[in-house]
């Protein structure tokens, strides 16, 4: 497949409502491809707490993230859940799944072993990536889960298991992505399970291009000269889309964190990143207004800011706009629905 084209340049200039494609189309393969056809290899995608990742990095990473699952057995359409702290890691294993035609399975990493288990078994996964500060809830389960038969453990001690460095730096750095259709299932993601047990929500490749075209592009106007920063974390339908998809479609650079966002956290990634485009929820835009960590205007360069998650409150958007010049644009989305459907625009 490598010499899919993806979405072409007419494609992604028209109206939202024309977003097209190819009979034969793999979302990884595209997100990765379209930065390298438009020279982009050298320029940093992601930027975590160990260091940057250039777009060319990430797709040798992703590639060789493909060969080790397949050098695993891993085969098309068998799942692999992925339990892991905002590092590069993520989405080398998430993009690295898709494009080997593998389903990713992101879950919240703060979520008690039972809710582990119940995923696990829920969705049958053959293979589980986890941070290695998390894999302690998970030693209890495995017994229990026989169909787990590979576990790739994620920055520090794999003990038994896979080392993450280890199969990434063993793989081969080439890698054709498996042809996958539009409508095929892509990835999953559990809701809340507000209303009984979690729900294994199945998004289809289109999907992730959709949002990105529908929300980032048309509402927020993201460019390819931005730098994103989502407090929200990856395993969030919210979280995947500000700091993996919108970033990887236009070519922006994301920050990562693997820490809890408080107001402290995401105020040292404010002033020293200095994002343009800032996705939090209202609890911590309240948070970070009765903090002594809030920066000072001058010490942040955002342009763009989003809620979602809750209702915002009138008093707290007025008040983050009387202090930085820029709105908070209130959004509502969902892990049905990928992300946010209904939004305010600026």
């Amino acid at each position: 497949m490598t010499a899919q084209p993806g979405l072409s340049t007419a494609d992604r200039e028209r109206s939202p409502a024309e977003v097209t494609f190819p009979a034969e189309y793999n979302a990884a393969h595209d997100l990765i491809e379209r930065n390298l056809l438009a020279g982009r290899a050298a320029k940093v995608a992601f930027i975590d707490d160990a260091g940057s990742c250039t777009f060319g990095a990430l797709a040798e990473r992703t590639n060789r993230f493909a060969n080790a699952l397949t050098g695993l057995g891993m085969r098309r359409e068998e799942r692999v859940l992925l339990c892991l702290h905002d590092t590069i890691d993520f989405p080398t294993a998430f993009l690295g799944s898709i494009k080997a035609g593998i389903v990713p399975i992101a879950v919240n990493t703060l979520l008690p072993a039972a809710d582990f288990e119940y995923m696990l078994a829920n969705s049958r996964a053959r293979a589980l990536v986890v941070s290695a500060a998390l894999l302690p809830t998970f030693v209890p389960l495995l017994p229990k889960l026989a169909h787990v038969e590979h576990v790739i453990v994620s920055r520090g001690d794999a003990g038994t298991h896979h080392a993450f460095d280890g199969l990434v730096e063993r793989a081969a750095p080439a890698f054709d992505a498996v042809p996958a259709s539009p409508d095929d299932v892509c990835f999953w993601l559990y809701s809340s399970g507000s209303t009984g047990a979690p729900k294994g929500t199945m998004h289809v490749h289109a999907s992730l291009i959709e949002t990105a075209e529908l929300y980032a592009r048309a509402v927020l106007g993201i460019r390819e000269d931005d730098i994103v920063f989502s407090a929200a974390k990856l395993f969030f339908a919210y979280g995947l889309g500000n700091g993996l998809t919108f970033p990887l479609t236009v070519g922006a650079t994301a920050i990562l964190m693997a820490e809890r966002p408080t107001p402290a956290a995401v105020a040292k990634r404010l002033v020293t990143h200095r994002p343009t485009i800032f996705y939090g929820v209202p609890t911590l835009y309240a948070a970070m207004l009765a903090s002594p960590d809030l920066p000072a205007r001058a010490d942040v360069a955002l342009r763009v800011c989003v809620s979602a998650g809750e209702a915002l409150p009138e008093n707290i958007g007025n008040r983050w706009t009387a202090r930085y010049g820029v709105e908070i644009l209130d959004g509502i989305g969902s892990t049905e629905m990928l992300h946010i459907f209904l939004s305010n625009r600026p």
